[in-house]
């Protein structure tokens, strides 16, 4: 076989492998920060919350909304990467 017949197949297999990898790191990078976050904010809430246990409702409406933002973050990582997979 001549190597500039295979050649382009060598190359194939390394951009998809690249793609397999890249789409890896982007999740896997992508969530540990919504993952850091979202254990900070619920510990802190339970903190606050084992303080001063008469402000349950601002506490909680607070941790729900900071929760629903680091989500967030995470489904922005997830979407990335599932471009990096498929469309790219």
């Amino acid at each position: 076989m001549d190597l500039l017949n295979v050649l382009p197949f060598l190359l194939a297999l390394d951009v998809d492998g690249a793609k397999a990898i890249g789409a890896g790191l982007a999740m896997g990078l992508g969530a540990l920060g919504p993952a850091i976050g979202i254990g900070n904010l619920v510990g802190k809430a339970m903190e606050a919350l084992g303080r001063n246990p008469e402000a349950r409702a601002a506490i909680q409406t607070n941790m729900i909304l900071g929760v629903a933002f680091a989500e967030a973050i995470g489904i922005y990582a997830l979407l990335t990467a599932i471009i990096i997979a498929f469309v790219i």
